[in-house]
């Protein structure tokens, strides 16, 4: 389906992939009951994104299959193609290249989402209207904000591989984010973590009693 026609002419600059999978929610919501930082150590933080990827909006927690988009510097045509692409549950994924100079999501294309049910975009580059997005109970994470808007002349690739913060990811990877940040799970590593996260938060939390004993100890010490 075509949703924003008016660009449609030109969108033979953007290629796209053959379709790929995408986990389903029952395979993958465990890994949104705990935070990104055990999902990261469980895959020993060699897939966290690079801290400037800031949450903007309220909503605090992500989970979803990557729809993956490269784009030009301050160029949207390939997302706006991108969300004929989606199905629900997945999270938008953009190499914007950096460039904070033009936001590449703002209100309309968080319409487009929600119609979609797409649940949150990781964009490295900027977004406008973070205001709205948040109302909207998106989860849209950033290097920055800007008012001013994109250009929408391409080229663009869709459901190929992308480097975000700092990170590559590949369509139908899993993201998982909270108010620390993005957290980016391969596909095919996806049971692994689900199996570890579990031990990793028992291990810290066996140490948060010794800690909380210790203290105790000291405090009684004291008196």
């Amino acid at each position: 389906m075509r949703v924003i026609v008016f660009i449609a002419a030109a969108t033979d600059s953007v290629s796209i992939a053959p379709s790929w999978d995408r986990l389903a929610a029952a395979e993958t919501h465990r890994l949104g009951e705990v935070s990104a930082a055990n999902v990261g150590d469980a895959l020993q933080r060699m897939t966290v994104m690079d801290g400037g990827i800031r949450l903007f909006t309220k909503r605090a927690v992500m989970l979803g299959n990557a729809l993956t988009v490269d784009v030009r510097s301050g160029d949207n045509l390939a997302i706006h193609r991108a969300l004929d692409e989606a199905r629900p549950g997945d999270v938008l994924v953009v190499n914007g290249q950096g460039d904070m100079t033009r936001a590449l999501v703002g209100d309309l294309i968080g319409e487009i989402m929600v119609n979609a049910g797409v649940v949150g975009a990781v964009v490295d580059g900027a977004v406008r209207d973070v205001q709205a997005l948040s109302e909207m109970g998106l989860a849209v994470y950033a290097r920055a904000v800007t008012p001013a808007g994109p250009f929408k002349y391409g080229p663009g690739a869709i459901g190929a591989p992308v480097a975000v913060g700092g990170v590559a990811v590949a369509a139908g990877d899993v993201l998982v984010g909270d108010t620390d940040g993005v957290v980016v799970v391969p596909r095919h590593r996806v049971s692994e973590v689900v199996n570890a996260v579990d031990g990793i938060g028992e291990k810290e939390e066996a140490l948060r009693r010794r800690i909380l004993a210790a203290r105790s100890d000291h405090a009684a010490a004291a008196r």
